[in-house]
């Protein structure tokens, strides 16, 4: 979605998708979102990763693998990954949890099982 767009709904994609534009709604995928320079993203967005490069996020950012934010992203929302990068001088407001999101009734806590023992299959 180039600059100048404007959209309003679900998005669901495979692939990479890059937004530089504006967005408002649900974005799921098992693949990587990109929001650009200049973009302005208001979304819950659950993904396996999230790539922010510039722009505007407000909303809840799930993301199965990792979340990197780069300057001069302006993100105002709740994250949740197991991997989460935040480069100096991004502007950030909200919550953060470093957590796997093995079992999504847990909150990102994993699933209880028997321990596993090395060699076990």
């Amino acid at each position: 979605m180039g600059r100048g767009t404007r959209f309003e709904g679900k998005l669901l994609f495979d692939g990479r998708v890059r937004i530089d534009g504006e967005f408002s709604g649900e974005i799921r995928s098992d693949d990587t979102l990109i929001v650009g320079e200049g973009a302005e993203v208001d979304a819950e967005i659950d993904v396996a990763n999230v790539i922010i490069r510039g722009g505007t996020v407000r909303g809840n950012i799930r993301a199965r693998n990792s979340i990197e934010l780069y300057v001069p992203s302006r993100v105002n929302a709740s994250l949740h990954a197991p991997s989460i990068f935040i480069d100096k001088g991004v502007h950030f407001e909200g919550n953060c949890r470093m957590a796997p999101m093995d079992d999504p009734n847990l909150g990102g806590q994993r699933a209880p099982g028997p321990p596993s023992r090395v060699g076990e299959p």
